[in-house]
């Protein structure tokens, strides 16, 4: 079994270089919306729910759930966005697309029983980022700028999970987490006077940082017909970006924010093919200065403790999902995600560089049981376009009507090895 770890860990480990060395978008903010196909399927749901090895990210607790398994995914990512500026004011009219709208992230992970009270996994997985590339740049308006304008986040995770079965109904995991990001940012030389390090602000091409925390998880199923999940995930403390010290607050610091979620699945008895499931999540951005400190009106410079961020508040999930099982060969799934609104009109100006508008998604999955060891897993998500519109009053000049908007389509493939 060592020697099975080691190899496992050795081909993870080559994964996760391929995954962050790809550009990756997420639909929650900038976190994805969802681990795995099966949850994918379920509009990201999972907390009480099992959705294979992936769904320990959502749950650690679901070790057991999960059993002897190992499974590799990838998805196939199309974000579709872009920003109108007006004319009247500094920035540049025009209507501009970014470039950039397929992109391929993967995952992989292992589970294995050790005793009827004890399981182990690991696994990696993309957590979340963002990406545009504009041209022609329409901060260039300022008198300055190269093309194209935007900015590339990468995250991944890497996750050793343990899960306890303390009882037939209750069940806890934890899972410690090492998380790698880079960052790049183009074009932003418009802003450079505004920062307390002007040299790092922008086109110092990839800066890596790496972070720990933590996930916890409990499954309680009082009743064979019903299960609560919930699970939180810590704030990840990063390293700070020193080539982009003059862009974030504090200096370039740019943690990963805390997530919490609570969820409830229903067997019903006279229902014995389905299972339907809901879940909030809160995700707490404002709690990273980066993200969260306002931009309009700004209170202090770029790279300062106080300095402009994106304006970001914390963000409320709410998701359903519906699992019917037609035999034992095949399995479908279904769900419905809607994420709150978490920028004013004020902000969107500076959201241009990050158009996280989606609040709809709506996903379909399946589920198919080549033979008693192998699976294969299928979903398609599809993100309803959305557009948000604004203006910053701290421009100079006229303030400037803009409006940022984006839709996206997501296709997931899995496959699950058993034993």
């Amino acid at each position: 079994m060592k020697n099975a770890v080691m190899r496992t860990a050795g081909v993870w480990a080559a994964a996760t270089f391929g995954l962050v060395a790809a550009p990756a978008w997420a639909t929650n903010g900038y976190l994805a919306n969802g681990y795995g196909g099966a949850s994918k399927g379920l509009a990201g749901a999972g907390v009480a729910v099992p959705t294979g090895v992936l769904g320990l990210a959502q749950n650690p607790a679901m070790g057991h759930k999960v059993g002897n398994q190992a499974g590799a995914c990838l998805t196939g990512f199309m974000p579709d966005r872009s920003v109108e500026v007006s004319p009247g004011g500094p920035l540049t009219p025009g209507t501009y697309q970014s470039k950039n709208e397929f992109f391929f992230i993967p995952c992989a992970g292992a589970n294995w029983v050790l005793n009827e009270r004890m399981s182990l996994g690991v696994f990696m997985f993309g957590n979340g980022g963002m990406n545009t590339e504009y041209s022609p740049n329409f901060f260039a308006g300022f008198g300055v700028g190269s093309d194209p304008v935007g900015v590339n986040l990468e995250q991944a995770f890497i996750s050793v999970n343990l899960s306890y079965q303390a009882t037939e109904t209750l069940s806890f995991g934890i899972a410690p987490i090492l998380a790698i990001q880079r960052f790049s940012a183009t074009g932003l030389e418009a802003f450079a006077g505004m920062s307390i390090d002007p040299v790092n602000v922008t086109n110092n091409e990839d800066d890596w940082s790496k972070g720990f925390g933590f996930n916890v998880g409990v499954l309680w199923e009082p009743t064979p017909e019903l299960t609560f999940g919930a699970a939180y995930r810590s704030r990840i403390d990063m390293e700070k970006f020193d080539k982009y010290a003059g862009l974030f607050a504090e200096g370039g610091d740019f943690d990963i924010p805390a997530v919490a979620t609570l969820g409830v699945a229903i067997s019903p008895q006279s229902m014995s093919k389905w299972t339907f499931t809901g879940e909030v999540q809160r995700i707490f951005y404002s709690d990273i200065p980066a993200i969260a400190n306002p931009n309009a009106p700004p209170q202090g410079p770029l790279g300062a403790n106080n300095g402009i961020g994106f304006g970001w508040k914390d963000m409320d999930v709410v998701r359903i999902g519906a699992v019917y099982r037609h035999n034992d060969a095949w399995t479908f799934r279904g769900g419905l995600s809607r994420a709150s609104r978490f920028i004013d009109d004020a902000s969107v100006v500076m959201n241009t560089l990050a158009p996280a508008t989606i609040e709809w998604h709506a996903s379909l999955g399946f589920t198919h049981k080549l033979n008693d060891r192998w699976d294969i897993t299928g979903s398609y998500t599809h993100a309803f376009d959305k557009s948000y519109s604004g203006v910053n009053p701290a421009l100079t000049g006229a303030p400037q009507p803009v409006k940022i908007r984006m839709s996206q389509n997501e296709v997931a493939f899995g496959v699950t090895y058993r034993w």
